[in-house]
This record gives structure tokens, sequence and C-alpha cells, in this order.
């Protein structure tokens, strides 16, 4: 008797240090905590900000006045500072920075952050604005701070050039961050649909040793219980008699036991390189027959079985029918002859097990 299992393999839950590698919100869902990766990443985003701003200052510089210059620096400050909370906020944060960006060059790499920030966070629709107010920021800037018309003209180029290695950049990491969401999720659900497979196959398994149960320990109880009967009937026996059907009780009951053991050592864990009884094939149908008459059936069997096949799973099929046939009969008609008749053929096994009905 084998049983059906389904080996699963969990996925370990990834190490502490792992997840600090990872952001925050693919750890924990949106809205968690920042990870250490989180910090590096804002430390390492506001020092891109700072060094780019301060570039564009260094370009400007010249054409600005030491009020202006003042301004520039304490808005592009601010900027620099929102970007922190750009991932609670990507739309808010956005529209402020490009808002600065209009008129302060410290906040120029602020604004190619939130770029970056909202292609990966915001839906398009949301994008679209984000990127007509930055090609507008752009524009602006170029006229308030342009000497000449090349000089506009290449700030407004390279600035849309910026903008768009941004947004791009920001695409590719929304879609590569996709793609693994989805693969974690078909992981779960995969996961999932194997417990579901694990736990049906558990079920019927049950099922099925229930059933092989009902098989085994009837017929055999059913011995005892005609054997013993027989001994309470005639307690005046002879010895002799009384020793043999004793032997029998003791040798159903030890049958029983065994058989019952296989039956119980399948469901334990860890037993499965244990040995076995075999299963009951066609070719153990006349012992069937001749425990049966030795428990005083009169039985009139026609056996047409094949010499050197089992039958296999069909074969097992039929020595339970036969043998359940012969449990009723001893059962709900004990004392009757039956007739059993087995023919094996290539295709098929026909089974009939008849009995007069018993006499009330």
């Amino acid at each position: 008797m084998t049983v059906a299992s389904v080996e699963m393999k969990h996925q370990p839950m990834a190490a502490r240090w792992q997840r600090r590698m990872l952001p925050g919100s693919m750890v924990d869902g949106p809205g968690a905590e920042r990870s250490l990766r989180d910090w590096a990443v804002d430390a390492l985003v506001t020092c891109v900000a700072l060094g780019l701003g301060v570039a564009a200052v260094h370009d400007t510089w010249h054409v600005q006045g030491t009020a202006i210059r003042v301004l520039d620096i304490a808005l592009g400050l601010v900027a620099i500072a929102a970007l922190w909370d750009r991932r609670r906020h990507p739309v808010g944060v956005a529209a402020v920075v490009l808002a600065i960006s209009a008129v302060s060059s410290l906040a120029a790499g602020a604004s190619l952050a939130v770029l970056f920030n909202a292609a990966i966070r915001c839906r398009r629709r949301d994008l679209a604005w984000i990127v007509l107010a930055a090609v507008g920021a752009c524009l602006t800037y170029a006229l308030l701070y342009a000497t000449s018309f090349p000089d506009a003209r290449d700030n407004i180029l390279i600035g849309v050039l910026l903008m768009g290695i941004a947004v791009g950049w920001g695409l590719f990491v929304r879609v590569r961050r996709d793609l693994v969401i989805q693969l974690h999720e078909r992981a779960d659900r995969l996961e999932e649909e194997g417990r579901l497979r694990a736990d049906q196959a558990r079920a019927a398994e049950r099922g099925r040793i229930a059933r092989e149960m009902h098989d085994v320990l009837a017929h055999r109880i059913s011995l005892l219980s005609l054997h013993a009967g027989a001994l309470e009937y005639r307690p005046d026996a002879p010895p002799a008699e009384i020793a043999a059907g004793a032997a029998v009780v003791r040798e159903s009951a030890a049958a029983a036991l065994e058989e019952l053991r296989d039956v119980i050592g399948v469901l334990r864990e860890g037993t499965e390189s244990e040995a076995r009884r075999p299963q009951p094939t066609l070719a153990d149908l006349p012992t069937l027959i001749d425990e049966s008459r030795a428990a005083g059936m009169r039985i009139e069997a026609e056996l047409a079985l094949p010499a050197d096949e089992d039958g296999g799973s069909a074969g097992r099929t039929a020595f339970r029918i036969v043998q359940e046939g012969l449990t009723n009969a001893r059962k709900h008609a004990p004392g009757t002859a039956v007739s059993v008749k087995v023919a094996a053929g290539e295709d098929a096994i026909a089974i009939e097990v008849r009995n007069r009905a018993p006499l009330r």
C-alpha cells in the first residue's frame, strides 16, 4: 500500500541583511519605513542633486545679483530637502520642486530627481502632466538666465535631453519592479496551488485508506464472528473441533492485526522504507476462497485466471470485490451456498458472486 505524497519546498524568508538591501516598499508594502538601502539612496540622491545644482549655479553666478543669489540658494535648498519625502508624495513634491526649478539654478538637480521618481511611482496621466511642467520650467529657466539665443537654445536642448534620460531610466526601473512583483505573486500563487493539491491528495488518500480498512477488516472480523459463534453454539463439541475452531480464530485475528498494522503504518511519517506486505491480486483469490471454506462457507468457485499476471490495479480491485461479496454473504445469508465466478480477459475481468436467498 502506498500513499501519494506531494513534497513542497517553501521559500525561506530573506535574511535581515538581505531585507536591508531591498526597498522598504518591496519588503513590507507601500507606506513602509525606510530600509537601510532607502536611507543610502536618499543620501546619494541628495548629494547628486546638490552637485548638479552647484554646477548650474556656477554657470549662472555671473548673471545674478546678490539678492537673487541668496534667493536662488534658499529655494534650491528647499527643493533638495523636499526630495526626502518624494516616495510618499511624488506628485506634490514634483510640483514644488519643478516650480522652484523654473527660477532656481540650485534646484536643477532636484528637478531631475523628481522626474525619475515620478516615472517610477506616478500614474501615467500624472506623469504626463509632470513632464509638461518640467518642460515649461526648463523654458522659463532658459529665458531667465540665457545671455543669448544660442545660449537659450543650448540650455533647452540639454535640459530636455537630461529630462528624457531621467524619465526613461525611471520607466525602466518601474517595469523591472513590476516584473519582480509579478514573479513574487506568481510564486505565491503556485505555492498556494501546490498546498491545495497536497490537501486534495491527502483527502483522497484518507478516503482510499478508509475503504481499504473496511474491505480488509470486514472480511477478517466476519470470519472471527462466525467461528466464535460456532464455538458458543456448540460448547459440547469434541475437543478437536474446538481446537480447530480456536486455531482459525487465532489465525484470523493475527491476520486482521497484521493487515491493520499495514494500513496504519501507511499513515505514519518516515515509514516508506519499511517492508510491507504486498497487496492482494488475482493470484490470491484461491487463498481467499480456501480461507472462507475453512470458516464453514460452502463455495463453488470457477476461476479463469492468467498464469503469469496479477492483473495490476484491476486485479487488486477484483480481489476486493470478491472479498466484499463473500463477507456480505457470510453476514446476511449464513449457511447458504455461494457461487464465485471470475474470468480474467485481456481487456476486462468478469466477476460474479451469487447466493440463494436465506431462509427466514
